[in-house]
């Protein structure tokens, strides 16, 4: 598959083909089943378990045949760290480690909805994966799960990897986690990982020009008045302009090579695009890759669609290639 450059920002993007068949019908299905419900949803009390519930009830797809699973919990200085392990058929644990923060808006999702991703990511990268079970708003606004994604990072170093042998990734929201961590552990000027990747990065809670973005092409199922919404219940007492929450802010000098998949088709384009050229100006490789038709963090529905799974190939291509060149250097 060949790569082209955008001549305007410098960042690497690849060749990606048009949307299946099977793309097109899930992102009719979820334009004309769900994101109709998800514009009269309130994210609130019974509101709120219900869908939890839902949510979990339909997000179950089998991990790859050999996966190895164990559960995690540990105390630790930086605090408790609890998730999933879960290791390929053809893993090295010796090798590093992918340290993996699910989306759902930081108030949904969990190991359940998110193990089947995690360990395709293993399959596809041949690493273990630290799936984190962290702390979810509105019970738990920030920084809770900042500082549960800060925890599990630091508890990976104790287990004996470098940081250049973890690799971090995340979805959606999980991809906000992701940066800010980044983010944390460039103002503390510590050693930073080895590679990021990223799937629909839920970045900007200020949530601007959603809306105008939506009008111009409705999202199949990511209401903009929902972003705000969870934005403003992770933020809390904060406020979603808060600038610990800007993960636009700062230099992305020291950032690891970070690949960026996301849909065409989603309203959340914008927050990928801005992050892959904040940081190409600061001189760190990033590998925008722009799919078009595709739905918000379509790898997730890599059970039907081709294109999913050729997303997450992609993704362990490119975890495969920062490990090799690491090795070499």
């Amino acid at each position: 598959m060949g790569v082209t450059t955008d001549v305007r920002s410098g960042v690497a993007m690849a060749e990606l083909p048009g949307p299946s068949v099977r793309a097109r019908a899930l992102a009719r299905f979820l334009l004309a089943g769900v994101r109709p419900l998800a514009d009269r949803l309130s994210l609130r009390g019974g509101q709120l378990r219900a869908l939890r519930e839902a949510y979990e009830a339909v997000s179950v797809a089998p991990l790859p045949r050999g996966t190895r699973v164990r559960a995690v919990s540990a105390v630790h200085g930086y605090g408790d760290v609890t998730g999933l392990w879960l290791t390929a058929r053809e893993a090295d644990e010796r090798a590093g480690v992918l340290l993996y923060l699910h989306g759902g808006g930081f108030v949904l999702g969990s190991l359940r909805t998110h193990r089947h991703l995690a360990g395709a990511l293993s399959q596809a990268s041949g690493l273990p994966v630290l799936l984190l079970d962290y702390r979810r708003a509105p019970e738990h606004p920030y920084p809770a799960a900042a500082d549960d994604a800060l925890a599990a990072f630091h508890w990976l170093l104790d287990q004996g990897y470098t940081a250049q042998q973890v690799v971090m990734a995340g979805d959606s929201a999980g991809g906000h986690l992701v940066a800010g961590l980044l983010a944390e552990l460039t103002r503390r000027r510590a050693a930073m990982p080895g590679a990021a990747v990223l799937f629909s990065p839920f970045l900007d809670l200020t949530c601007a020009d959603l809306d105008a973005r939506d009008a111009a092409r409705r999202d199949p199922y990511i209401p903009p008045a929902r972003a705000r919404e969870v934005a403003a219940l992770y933020a809390g007492e904060l406020g979603v302009d808060h600038p610990r929450l800007d993960v636009f802010r700062g230099t992305k000098r020291r950032w690891p090579p970070t690949l960026i998949q996301v849909g065409g088709a989603e309203c959340l384009l914008a927050d990928a695009e801005r992050l892959a050229a904040a940081l190409t100006a600061a001189g760190a490789h990033c590998d925008l890759r722009v799919w078009p038709g595709q739905v918000h963090v379509f790898p997730a529905f890599a059970a039907i669609l081709p294109e999913g799974r050729l997303a997450i190939r992609q993704a362990g291509e490119f975890v495969r290639a920062c490990r090799a060149r690491e090795l070499a250097a």
